[in-house]
């Protein structure tokens, strides 16, 4: 459980980062500013849950954990 708690944190600070280099100003429409932060958290969410249990899945395969 520790272990995936460590994962979480990781892959959310790599998620944070990645996704910071994304300029989501010409994806949206003028003025709808809250709808697009809605939007940029939800799918950070998303890529957080599906790499860290991505990962381990893998590790759990491998029987690296």
């Amino acid at each position: 459980m520790k272990g995936k708690f460590f994962l979480y944190v990781l892959v959310t600070l790599l998620v944070i980062w990645a996704m910071d280099s994304v300029n989501i100003n010409q994806i949206f429409k003028k003025n709808k500013i809250l709808q697009a932060r809605v939007f940029y958290f939800l799918l950070g969410i998303a890529l957080i849950y599906l790499i860290t249990n991505f990962l381990t899945d893998i590790f759990t395969s491998l029987k690296i954990s």
